[in-house]
């Protein structure tokens, strides 16, 4: 299996003193150590166990997952939260395991340790913290506060910086950590713009690392450059990254950097790293929880901090290229197995960035040649024995049937691919029986007007307003919702109708897709939000 010659690319994206040892926010303490329980490497069978743990692949049909009616998955697709980030390091699950046998004064262990997570990482401090979004607020409150205990204590009601700067091309759903203190978010799209946004009020500016924040004039090194001249913090989002020494965004002038614990480090899912400014980490880590002040919901266990360490001492250990190696083999025993079936096509997906940095393997066919869309197939692997979740896929019934799915195979482990190969050669040759949509027959509901909508949330309802134009069977028009707004297009088939329509919110979007049927000046369905769920909605026409 080779790379197409037009090489497709993908990006991604803390307690009341008693003891007076606050002092150890100096970050000079030594580094606890770990005993040395034996370890053994990943082989072909697996990852294998710490001595004294049962040896496990997590692939076993019962287990304590299953005991509780919750089926676990075979991960083809990726470091996402939602199925639990990635599979931790065994160096990891061990320190976790030995550290749960101590009592340790927090602000001692968050001390050393930063100090040896800081000289592993290159920067100057660091701090462990619980994810990657914890990181954002824990730097959003340092840099509004700093470590002044009134202002602290005052948090969110009065503060003296009021703001935070993000870049338009950075808005996404993960700068809720800022939004979380209660900052104001103020979006910029020029140079311009940010240097006459850099008031007293802005407390610093937010950055997600990405293709687009690495060139132009709001690229992270010039967002730096600009806010240097005005003494402004600048926090970089690099959660999904891999973590480079030395580390550019440091160079390039970033006071603070995120990481996420749970993606290409494989440390624990519930914990990240923040590195950079000494002050600001030390001001970051007073926020938080043991220390009671607006960051104490922020809670890192020593088990988390310890396995933590572990992972970042072992990212600097690993063989990334033999890693790199072994994927890609992987892909290739995947796309050898199925490559000669009808209409099938293969090709490699190259990362753009350091963020979710793997090879994937995309799988195109015709739905019309193999009786299943890629959609389909999700679904079916998705209900099969074991589980196995791949990236989206593609092609719908009946006039949509270009086919395809994804494979990631970032967090697989060994043995596992001729598992999701047989999977996928099993449901494109035996797909089963899948028909095209019945389309409901008679009279065309009209739906022109305007509509009252009531959205019955899983707590709380909620109140909309459709505004319909229709031409047949073809509908436009607008969602105007209590806060926001969308455009609406859809179709009416009889007196089936579905909308559909991308609602803009702060930072991130709701897909709206209401489904339902007309009765006169009724209608009535589900309307799915995505990520957020299918809730019932009713509509009434003025």
């Amino acid at each position: 299996m080779q790379p197409l010659d037009r090489t497709t690319q993908i990006s991604r994206r803390r307690m009341l003193q008693a003891s007076g040892a606050f002092s150890a926010l100096g970050l000079t303490t030594t580094a606890l150590p770990l005993s040395a329980l034996p370890l053994s490497q990943e082989s072909a069978e697996g990852i294998k166990a710490p001595a004294g743990f049962p040896q496990l692949n997590g692939l076993e049909k019962q287990n304590l997952f299953t005991e509780i009616g919750v089926r676990p998955i075979l991960n083809a697709r990726g470091t996402y939260t939602i199925i639990t980030g990635s599979r931790s390091l065994p160096e990891v699950k061990r320190a976790m395991y030995e550290a749960s046998f101590y009592y340790v004064q927090l602000d001692e262990l968050m001390a050393a340790v930063g100090k040896e997570i800081a000289s592993l990482m290159g920067a100057p401090s660091a701090m462990v913290t619980t994810g990657c979004e914890a990181a954002i607020a824990l730097a959003t409150l340092a840099c509004t506060a700093g470590a002044d205990i009134e202002k602290c204590q005052a948090l969110p009601y009065v503060r003296e910086k009021t703001k935070v700067i993000i870049p338009k091309h950075s808005r996404n759903p993960y700068d809720f950590g800022v939004r979380t203190t209660g900052a104001e978010v103020i979006e910029v799209e020029t140079a311009e713009q940010l240097e006459h946004s850099l008031t007293a009020q802005v407390a610093m500016i937010y950055v997600m690392s990405s293709p687009e924040a690495a060139k132009g004039p709001l690229s992270i090194a010039n967002i730096c450059r600009i806010a240097k001249a005005k003494g402004t913090p600048v926090f970089v989002d690099a959660a999904a990254e891999e973590p480079l020494v030395p580390n550019f965004h440091i160079q390039a002038g970033a006071s603070l950097v995120g990481y996420s614990g749970g993606k290409c480090i494989r440390g624990p899912q519930a914990a990240g790293v923040l590195l950079g400014d000494p002050a600001l980490i030390q001001a970051a880590w007073f926020q938080a929880a043991p220390h009671h002040n607006y960051g104490r919901g922020y809670k890192v266990g020593k088990e988390e901090a310890m396995g933590m360490l572990a992972a970042v001492r072992q990212w600097y250990k690993r063989d990334h290229a033999a890693e790199w190696k072994e994927w890609q083999s992987w892909l290739d025993t995947i796309a050898n197995r199925v490559k000669s079936l009808p209409s099938v096509t293969t090709e490699i997906l190259q990362p753009e960035d350091l963020s979710n940095r793997s090879p994937q393997l995309r799988i195109h066919w015709d739905a019309n040649a193999l009786k299943i869309t890629g959609k389909e197939l999700e679904a079916k692997l998705d209900a099969g024995t074991p589980r196995i979740l791949t990236g989206a896929g593609t092609g719908m019934r009946p006039d949509q049937m270009a086919s395809a799915i994804t494979i990631m195979p970032y967090m697989m482990a060994p043995g596992e691919a001729e598992i999701v190969a047989n999977a996928i050669y099993e449901g494109l040759t035996k797909p089963g029986n899948y028909q095209n949509p019945v389309l409901p027959q008679g009279q065309t509901a009209q739906l022109s007007g305007t509509w009252t909508v009531l959205i019955e949330y899983l707590c709380g309802t909620g109140t909309q307003r459709f505004e319909l134009k229709q031409n047949g069977e073809d509908i436009e028009g607008m969602l105007y919702g209590e806060i926001y707004t969308a455009s609406l297009s859809g179709k009416v088939h009889a007196n089936q109708v579905t909308l559909k329509g991308t609602m803009p919110t702060s930072g991130y979007e709701v897909r709206w897709t209401f489904r339902g049927t007309s009765t006169g000046d009724r209608l009535a369905g589900s309307a799915d939000m995505g990520e957020y769920g299918t809730v019932p909605w009713k509509a009434f026409r003025f």
